[in-house]
This record gives C-alpha cells, structure tokens and sequence, in this order.
C-alpha cells in the first residue's frame, strides 16, 4: 500500500487542465464554477484516472464527489449501456446529493443515464428504470443488495466501484452488505474507498476488496480559522434551556444540534418549540418522506434549529450552516471534529458552540489532547440580541406533482416569477421529488404565494400546494 499525506491547500491552486480530462469536460468544470482543484481532488485525481486503487481520508465537503465522479466517468462508454459504475452511500439523502453532482459533472457527455437506487421508495419503478439501461448507478447498500438478488441489477460491465463515506456505512452496520455487493462485483475493476475517519473496519474493507490501494490522507481536518469553537459549563438540569440562550445571543441562520441520545433529541425539540423557536427533529424513528421533508426545510433555511443524533445526520452536508452546537459532549474526538467540521465551509466562519457540564470535563480533557485548547465562555454572559425571536428567512411551500408529471425546477421558478410576478430573488431552494416538489420562498411572502400557486398553474396545469409547517 503506498501512502501519500498531503497538507490541505498546499495543493489548492492546481488547474483541472493539468489532468487527461477532454476539452468538454474543462469547459463544463470552469462552466460549474470548477476553478481550480481543492486538495482531495488535486491529491486524489491523477491516481484515480490513472487507474488505481485508492483509500482516501476527506471529509463531506472537501470536494470528494468530484473527484470520484471525474475518475468513473473517464472510464465510461457512452455506447454501452450496461452499468459500468456503482456508488455505495450510506444514506439516501447522500445519494440523492452525489447522484446530482455527478449529473451535473457529466454534462460535457451527451446521453449518460445515471439512476439513484435507494431504500425508502418502491422498487416497481426502479426495476422498470433498470430494464432501459443504465451508464451509473448510485445507491444504498441495502436496496442496491436487493436488486442483485432479485436478478434486476446486472454488474458484468462494471469497470469501477465507489465506497462513499465507507466509515458511516460500517458505523451502520454495512459491511457484509457491501461484501456481498463487492463479491457480485467483477475482480478486475477499479475501487476508490472514501471515509473522513480510519476505523479498523477500514483496514479489513481495503484488505478484502482493494488491490494494492494507493493512500491519500490530508494533515488538516478543518480549517480552524473558520470555526471558531467556545464551551459553556453546564449544570444538567439547565443544559437544554441553554441551547435557548445560545441560540438567542449568537443568532445564527441555520443551526445543527447534536444530542448524544434520541430521547434527549425529543426533549430538547419540546423545550425550543416550547421557547419560540423554529425547530427540527432527526431521528431514526422519521418515516423516509418525514426525514425528507426535515432535511429539505432545514437546506432551504425555513428551519432555524435541526436537533440531531450523530447517527440520524449521517451523509448529511448542509451548504450554509452558521453554528453547529454540542448539546452533549461526544467521548469519541474524531467524532467531534466531524460534527463541527460542517460549519464554517468554503469562505464562510462558523460557530462550534459546546455545553459541557462536571462530570464531561473528562471527556473535554480527551478532545483538548486530540487538538487544542478551547475558549471558555460563561452562560450569564449570553443576551439575547436586538431584533425579536430567531426566525428563519425562508418558508416551504409542497406542491403535489413532481418528476412523474413531468415538472422541472424551472416551471416552478416560472410560475413564481412569470403570473404570480415575484423576483427570482425571493425564490430560494427548489426539490423536486418523484411525487412532490418544495419550493422555499421568503417567509414574507408565503401564504401570498400558497395563493397565487394554487390560483395559477405550473406547466400548464393547476396543482395543490400547501404550506410545509414544522
């Protein structure tokens, strides 16, 4: 195994056109806002295209996808139709996010069909999707393992298999999942394994499924300049009423709650709602379409609080995240800087706000060792900021009708900016899903807009809308 480390951005800088890439691709990558490499992709890259195994350490965000979808779609051929790639992701909300970004990618290329398998939707129209044909598959281990045993996902043209996230696939419980997957996999093909941890069950995937793997590991985790952390000492009884005051005096957009526990989650959900606050709950106890809608609100920033186990937020990356805060203190380090590596992305500074109380300084001890010395804040210090309750900016309305009927992002941003005559400004976020499409507006704008909607027409037809309320 040969392994390079590599300190993130020493290598940012690099232009995509110092790899084998064609002119359409360069073209699409500088078109998408590609400009140059970030260190995952600079470090990974000219390995991947060049046809080696790969274990690369990156956390969600570092601009992985990217790197993993350049690497397959080098080697795909537009005239065969059988499936030449497939992507492992732990979860379906991952999925849907990778599936997107490699469509986006594979634009340069005409006619790629790329299906997202995953649990949680039917499989009549999955195996009705198969049977047309398919250049990638994207899926969840579960589901993508029950089509091979159904017969309905063929594999003998797979040339490259992607493990996405492969440390919270094994937390999962995935590993004879994605054994049996890569047993039905042909040996001669590539594998690129990607996890923002190293867990033993890393050792044991690579060993079993990886062919003299090349290592990649970036020295810096986070960008500590952007995240800028502070404690808070806790007496347990008051630590959920402190979330409150946190959350009143720093007044961040968007916020991601950690909670060690799922019944600490439904408590502190109470206790904010109970406050006035726009709040969220994740749990492993959501309905998949319950689970969507969270995340939808919560992306499109008509949730100001998504309170979450670290289980429940797994594969979750939020593009604009201004705090993330620990309402518990985590005993695994590594698991600390994965929660507050969410904020402070790209050019942004975000929060790590943690509460800590006696009987966790151990555990504070362990993190302090694992990185550096935090500041320390004290809770009567916290007031609340001018300006009223903490509202989020946005607010979701679902219309029903989605990808079956034919609707695109565009014939909603339409309607909204064409008869109903708002600004394209006031439009934020829109998913459309296969039987429900959410479109985030400004919030003051939202029962105007509910009734224009359901006065006018998308695409032609009249459709049903109605207001997504936590």
């Amino acid at each position: 195994m040969t392994t390079s480390s590599t300190p993130a951005g020493k290598s940012a800088g690099t232009p995509f056109s110092l790899l084998p890439l064609t002119p359409a691709m360069l073209a699409n990558l500088e078109q998408l806002g590609y400009s140059s490499m970030t260190p995952i992709q600079a470090a990974s890259l000219p390995i991947a295209l060049a046809g080696h195994d790969l274990i690369a350490q990156a956390k969600t965000g570092s601009g992985k996808t990217a790197a993993f979808a350049l690497a397959l779609l080098h080697r795909l051929d537009v005239r065969n139709f059988g499936v030449q790639a497939l992507v492992l992701c732990p979860t379906r909300e991952l999925a849907d996010q990778v599936t997107q970004e490699i469509r986006r990618i594979a634009r340069a290329e005409d006619n790629i069909k790329i299906l997202s398998l995953c649990g949680g939707i039917p499989m009549r129209p999955q195996i009705a999707s198969l049977e047309h044909g398919a250049h990638i598959v994207v899926g969840t281990p579960g589901r993508i393992m029950d089509h091979l045993e159904r017969g309905t996902l063929d594999l003998a043209s797979l040339n490259t298999l992607v493990l996405d996230e492969a440390d919270r696939m094994l937390d999962m419980g995935f590993f004879d999942d994605i054994a049996y997957v890569a047993k039905q996999c042909p040996k001669e093909r590539q594998t690129l394994l990607f996890s923002a941890t190293y867990p033993p069950g890393i050792v044991k995937l690579s060993q079993q499924f990886l062919r003299r793997p090349q290592e990649i590991k970036l020295q810096e985790q986070h960008d500590n300049s952007k995240i800028r952390q502070r404690f808070y000492e806790v007496k347990d009884d008051e630590r959920l009423h402190a979330v409150g005051l946190l959350l009143n005096h720093y007044r961040p957009v968007s916020t991601l709650a950690f909670c060690n526990t799922k019944q600490q989650c439904r408590d502190l959900l109470d206790v904010l709602r109970a406050q006035g606050f726009n709040a969220l709950a994740l749990h492993g106890e959501l309905e998949q379409r319950e689970r969507d809608q969270v995340l939808i609100q919560f992306a499109n920033r008509s949730c100001s609080v998504l309170v979450a186990t670290d289980v429940a937020a797994r594969g979750l990356d939020i593009a604009q995240l201004e705090a993330v805060i620990n309402v518990d203190v985590t005993p695994d380090p590594e698991v600390h800087i994965h929660r507050i590596g969410r904020t402070g992305r790209a050019d942004q500074d975000g929060w790590a706000l943690s509460l800590a109380s006696m009987n966790e300084m151990g555990r504070v001890g362990n993190l302090e060792q694992a990185g550096r010395e935090f500041e320390w804040g004290k809770l009567d210090e916290l007031k609340p900021a001018s300006g009223g309750p903490l509202t989020p900016p946005m607010i979701t309305l679902q219309i029903l009708g989605g990808r079956k009927e034919k609707i695109r992002p565009g014939d909603v941003l339409g309607a909204l900016t064409g008869e109903a005559g708002y600004s394209a400004e006031q439009v934020g976020k829109i998913n459309v899903g296969d039987i429900s499409t959410y479109v985030a507006v400004e919030r003051s704008i939202g029962r105007q807009a509910l009734r224009k909607l359901s006065d006018g027409k998308v695409k032609g037809k009249r459709v049903k809308v109605r207001l997504l309320e936590e």
